[in-house]
């Protein structure tokens, strides 16, 4: 089924970690608030920046991906800042005003290890270089922000095997701003996420993931991450990548 309509609801509310001890937060718009992780080796601080895909909206804030990372394996040794917000995309304001660039803006900081965009269907609608130009100013500003950050940018997905060729376009520009932040960019219509099992995975709305569809986004960009995270650690701690 295809997504027309921005997809809108209730504020990003959670922030997880893994083994190295668990970090929650509350967040409405840009205000965080934190409790220190357990002691012991610091883990890499990861800033998701996306919709309500990422927001747990459909569900709960504690089984969106970025929270259900807390109690999985793939979460060992992250710290995972959840800053997505619903409606937002990288043109278009979120329901707390925000987009993408204001998310990477609030959150990611000379700490962060590893920034996750991901999405976003809700600049259907947008012309293709005004999204274009939001989405590599976005990863530039991390960049800038996060030196040492290495940049992960996830497409929006298609729940069809004939996606819309709004969304593909979308998917176009993203790649090619990727390209050019040097980053790393998933398409997750190229690998077919979602639309061969869309009756379990999405929701009754035909927009949001059931707790099913969380679990499948994790394991999907958790794979990414758990890719990511040991050039990450050594990049922000100043030791050599691993070989």
């Amino acid at each position: 089924m295809q997504h027309n309509v921005p997809l809108r609801g209730h504020p990003a509310r959670l922030i997880a970690a893994g083994t190295f001890g668990v970090l929650l937060a509350v967040t409405s718009g840009s205000a965080a608030q934190t409790l220190p992780p357990a002691t012991g080796e610091a883990p890499v601080r990861v800033v998701v920046v996306g919709d309500s895909l990422s927001t747990g909206h459909g569900t709960s804030p504690q089984e969106a991906w970025p929270a259900l990372m807390r109690n999985d394996p793939v979460g060992a040794g992250l710290e995972v800042v959840n800053a997505a917000e619903d409606g937002s995309g990288y043109v278009s304001p979120g329901d707390f005003d925000g987009t993408f660039g204001t998310q990477v803006e609030d959150l990611v900081n000379e700490k962060t290890g590893i920034v996750v965009f991901f999405g976003s269907e809700n600049d259907l609608g947008y012309s293709s270089d005004e999204i274009g130009d939001a989405a590599l100013a976005a990863m530039d500003r991390a960049e800038t922000l996060a030196p040492e950050a290495k940049i992960i940018v996830v497409g929006p997905p298609s729940y069809s095997t004939d996606p819309d060729p709004g969304l593909l376009e979308i998917s176009s520009q993203l790649k090619a701003a990727t390209a050019r932040a040097g980053g790393e960019f998933v398409d997750p219509i190229a690998e077919g996420w979602i639309s061969s099992d869309f009756g379990d995975l999405i929701g009754p709305d035909g927009d949001h993931p059931t707790v099913a569809g969380q679990h499948y986004l994790l394991e999907h960009i958790g794979a990414y991450l758990e890719q990511a995270a040991p050039a990450a650690a050594a990049a922000v701690q100043g030791r050599p990548e691993p070989q």
